[in-house]
């Protein structure tokens, strides 16, 4: 995991962004329900009166409202309102401060009058009006106003108002009335009332604040405002949640997919300078199952970290702290609720972890499976394989199904416990919340904007719990596709000290030495090639020959460093080729493998792959000598016809005569033929052969052979056998001296064909 993160940490800067945005996301999603539990509670029920000191007065129950203040709260409440035609207007310059003060100041008197207008409202006509039986005995029957015994009672209208304050104004002019005295019934009221009913009492101060508007007839318009300012602000929050999700979604798809690049580009930076040491330790389909299907794996993390896991925690965490500070009491839910939800994460990442390891083993031998069965299928298919071959890839084919699906499983289960958490958890939301509706420390906005937070904080676990599932697959991704990058090749480029014989070196020859060389492939027991000395001189033609795995090929890849010696030095010119920029070495080598490979793209490409500095006519002479322009003719499009991936449309003499264009087009100093004339029929081969030696009358060519044909008129010909050099000369002397040769040529030849050939070759003058 600590590699994906250092992949990240590439894009810090953007990462930071990241996640400044996540928490502007995080603000605007848990502040939505804060925004919903108004408009239920204060929109709705309360008529969108937020405060119980009034916007608009009038001037009668301003006077109400003073009687039950202390005076110099009165004084302050009536210097509060300015005149603004009929009604009295707040001011708009009262600070924070005074403003809450004068909130604090009239929520009694609000209660008292809204009591007397509820008690008024419920008098029968023609009774004394509760404001003439003294503020004592109102407070007394405010104090027995229980949500628990009350009867159903009719609701107080502006007349009963109107009535109230007509009798508090008139209760103010009796003789003996005192401010203090009216204080200390109220101070002794309030105090006989415990806390539960005294905040019960507070919601009807802001219910005198409705029924003062609705006298003023302006209580529709004040709810609606109220909602249309609140439901703007709920819309504006959704759009800048909506517009920071999307370019959140946008920054992470982003450093993802450059996650992706640059590993795919270092990955393979790293193989393509890979020796074949290093690539055999890691198999074709291996290497690609890294190169896409790993990539894929972190690419697709990365972007889940990005939007999922950086984001849950703040979102989980946020609405943790709203419950607790809700003062709700079932704050006790969610830590139930979070407990549970992390042992069902531990429980099912302890099953389901250890098999994603094993997956990705599974998925690189499908791959080998595959890869192997298609590129064989002409084999299969004319051995009658096909069934024994069918049952092979069935099997790997099942076992990576089975990991999957016990992946996948784990990964469903967690979905119905998921769902049964958040159920349980609505249900005791709803079961302890309606009790404390009840009890009246709860409101309905307030239920319905913790059930949100609560889902938010399952959310947020559910969303940890999803990528936790995909991390420890993305982690073994990481894990191999970092193995294949810090696999250091061992053939390497030379310091710029031990290159400097090579860099000012100028008139390159092409003398090839090899000096006691020795060769051992990477953890063999023995040599493959052992004290190898010969010399390949510029103008003469080096032929290597030898029974079937005596390191014929083997020698040849060390003269390009395809394989570093393991004793002794090859040189070119005198310059050890390791003491020699591979570039450069590479420049004066024109190589022909034994196999042709061609690229996708048309002849021409192919022919000019040795460089920008290959003209058309370069490439024209090239196919000429390689024996291919009659057939390159012959095509309606001629060098611009399409070549498909590998060479598939020609066939192999064809793929092989390119393949020998190609190294002739680069016009080098040394020519590499690494058993490159077998696909060639006896007449091509002997007009190639005759064409290129007067194209490199000045060039070394050395040819890896296996008949004696292509050999017959070398200057040099080495015979190996299980990897030491047992005869070197011409065809002739070989023939004399060499038992190993010699039954490499009766087996090829017969008598006669010797003879002639032992014949032409002195008459040469080989």
């Amino acid at each position: 995991m600590t590699k994906i993160f250092k992949q990240l940490a590439r894009h810090w800067a953007v990462c930071l962004v990241v996640f400044a945005l996540l928490f502007v996301q995080a603000y605007c999603d848990l502040s939505l329900p804060d925004y919903t539990s108004k408009i239920v509670d204060t929109g709705i029920q309360q008529g969108g009166i937020e405060s119980p000191l009034p916007d608009t007065v009038r001037q009668s129950t301003l006077d109400a409202l003073s009687l039950l203040m202390r005076e110099e709260d009165a004084a302050a409440f009536q210097n509060a309102y300015t005149a603004d035609g009929d009604v009295l207007r707040l001011r708009t310059d009262l600070t924070a401060d005074e403003r809450t003060a004068l909130e604090e100041a009239v929520t009694t008197p609000d209660i008292v009058l809204y009591l007397a207008a509820t008690q008024a409202a419920n008098t029968p006509a023609g009774q004394t009006g509760m404001g003439m039986t003294g503020l004592a005995d109102l407070q007394a029957s405010g104090a027995d106003r229980n949500p628990d015994t009350e009867t159903e009672t009719a609701a107080p209208t502006a007349e009963d108002l109107d009535t109230v304050c007509g009798q508090f104004a008139a209760m103010s002019q009796m003789p003996g009335f005192s401010r203090d005295a009216v204080q200390q019934q109220l101070t002794s009221a309030i105090g006989q009332l415990d806390d539960t009913v005294v905040e019960n009492l507070k919601s009807q101060a802001l219910l005198l604040v409705g029924l003062e508007y609705e006298a003023q007839g302006i209580a529709h318009a004040v709810q609606m405002h109220y909602l249309y300012k609140v439901g703007g602000q709920m819309l504006a929050l959704t759009l800048l949640m909506v517009a920071v999700s999307i370019a959140v979604g946008f920054l992470a798809s982003r450093v993802s997919a450059a996650i992706g690049r640059d590993l795919r580009r270092e990955t393979f930076s790293a193989v393509i300078h890979f020796s074949n040491a290093e690539i055999e330790n890691f198999s074709t389909a291996s290497l690609i199952t890294r190169t896409t299907n790993d990539i894929q794996q972190v690419q697709f993390v990365c972007v889940m970290l990005l939007r999922m896991v950086a984001y849950a925690p703040i979102l989980g965490i946020g609405g943790v702290l709203h419950v607790v500070g809700s003062r709700s009491g079932l704050s006790w839910i969610v830590v139930l609720d979070v407990a549970a939800l992390l042992l069902l994460i531990l429980f099912l990442m302890s099953v389901a972890m250890p098999k994603f390891k094993i997956m990705q083993t599974l998925v690189d031998r499908l791959n080998l499976v595959s890869r192997e069965i298609l590129t064989g299928i002409m084999p299969v298919r004319a051995f009658s394989r096909e069934a024994f071959e069918e049952a092979r890839f069935d099997k790997a084919n099942k076992d990576l199904m089975g990991t999957q699906l016990f992946t996948n499983r784990a990964m469903v289960a967690m979905m119905p416990f998921m769902t049964l958490i958040m159920n349980g958890t609505s249900l005791l939301i709803v079961w302890f919340g309606g009790k404390a509706m009840d009890n009246g420390t709860m409101q309905v906005g307030e239920m319905i904007a913790f059930i949100t937070y609560t889902m938010q904080i399952v959310m947020s676990f559910l969303m940890l719990a999803m990528v936790a599932v995909m991390l420890p697959r993305a982690g073994v991704a990481a894990d191999r596709i970092d193995e294949v990058i810090r696999t250091k090749a061992t053939i390497h480029d030379p310091d710029e000290a031990d290159a400097k014989a090579a860099k000012e070196h100028k008139n390159w020859q092409g003398v090839v030495e090899f000096h006691d060389v020795s060769f051992r492939f990477p953890g063999a027991d023995s040599d493959a090639l052992e004290h190898i000395s010969f010399t390949a001189k510029p103008g003469e033609t080096t032929a290597i020959i030898g029974s079937t795995g005596c390191g014929k090929s083997t020698l040849l890849n060390l003269i390009p460093r395809f394989y570093d010696v393991t004793g002794g030095s090859v040189t070119v010119d005198g310059i050890d080729v390791r003491q020699m920029p591979q570039a450069q070495l590479h420049d004066l080598l024109g190589y022909v493998p034994q196999k042709g490979v061609l690229f996708s793209g048309t002849i021409d490409s192919n022919l000019k792959f040795g460089g920008d500095h290959i003209t058309d006519a370069a490439v024209k002479k090239a196919a000429a000598i390689a024996q291919a322009a009659e057939f390159i003719d012959a095509k309606p499009e001629g060098y611009a016809s399409p070549i498909a991936q590998g060479g598939s449309n020609v066939s192999g003499g064809q793929k092989q005569r390119l393949s020998i264009a190609r190294a002739i087009a680069k016009d080098p100093k040394i020519y590499l033929f690494d058993d490159s004339f077998s696909a060639l029929d006896y007449k091509t081969d002997v007009a190639l052969r005759r064409a290129l030696k007067a194209q490199t009358d000045n060039a070394t060519v050395i040819i890896v052979a296996q008949r004696i044909s292509t050999v017959l008129h070398a200057n040099q010909i080495l015979v190996l056998d299980e990897g030491r050099l047992v005869g070197k000369g011409t065809h002739a002397q070989l023939m004399a001296s060499c038992p190993e040769y010699q039954e490499i040529a009766r087996s090829q030849l017969s008598q006669k064909e010797l003879d002639l050939g032992i014949l032409n070759t002195e008459k040469e003058g080989v």
